[in-house]
């Protein structure tokens, strides 16, 4: 009878000691640049090149170079953000400077941008739907699974509406995979493969750099009472109110 009762205690205790050895993320993160005299390990190394299939690469590049040429007249062309619109996934993991949050539990971890209070879910330690089975949507369905002390995250179901990494086009068969350690103490990075067999030549990778937040409170950020609006040629204006 006590060779029973250690067997079971010891198998109610292994997930337990297992989830223990795993890193957490939780905690807020700020997006980390870099610098002169950083550390090369901390920062996120150069992107892989973004190459469109021909009949993609020409329109996005045209839309580039309308947006450099506004940018020089200080008229910012219409984003997600001026429109109220979600950035969704993987734009969400960074946007200018405001954080990410990150709260890990054995069976999700649920990643909060201060910009606009977007929500993610990763499930954790469960299959991946049929991709036909996801409802298209900004954030798709993340899963996620530990490597070693890497969480690999991978998600579909983006809508080809959301624009993806650097404003790229994207199709319904979009792929986004995600490789999230620690570089450091508190340092953390997030590898991103987006693979798309409609419209990239072949995939992207690129890694975005955070640096903890001790003690830091999100703010609630939410886009009401937005005074921007976009004119007819799909500049971003503000709205002055007669006082």
């Amino acid at each position: 009878m006590r060779t029973i009762f250690c067997c079971v205690l010891v198998l109610q205790l292994a997930p337990l000691a297992a989830w223990a050895q795993t890193p957490d993320f939780t905690g807020a993160w700020s997006p980390y640049r870099g610098g002169k005299g950083t550390d090369p390990k901390l920062a996120a190394p150069a992107a892989g090149p973004l190459v469109l299939k021909p009949e993609y690469a020409k329109p996005y590049e045209e839309r580039r170079a309308l947006e450099a040429e506004s940018n020089k007249r200080g008229e910012q062309l219409a984003t997600q953000g001026s429109q109220c619109i979600p950035y969704g996934v993987p734009t969400m993991m960074s946007v200018a400077i405001y954080p990410v949050e990150f709260v890990q539990t054995p069976k999700q971890l649920t990643i909060i941008s201060e910009a606009f209070s977007e929500v993610r879910r990763v499930y954790l330690g469960v299959p991946q739907a049929k991709a036909d089975d996801v409802a298209p949507g900004y954030y798709g369905r993340s899963v996620g699974k530990w490597d070693g002390d890497t969480l690999v995250v991978d998600t579909i179901g983006i809508k080809p509406s959301v624009p993806g990494y650097r404003g790229m086009p994207h199709s319904g068969q979009m792929h986004v995979t995600e490789r999230i350690k620690l570089a450091a103490a508190d340092y953390l990075h997030d590898q991103i493969t987006i693979e798309d067999p409609v419209v990239l030549e072949k995939p992207v990778t690129y890694t975005l750099a955070y640096k903890r937040l001790p003690n830091y409170e999100m703010v609630e950020f939410v886009c009401d009472n937005n005074r921007e609006y976009v004119d007819e040629k799909g500049v971003v204006r503000l709205q002055v109110h007669d006082k």
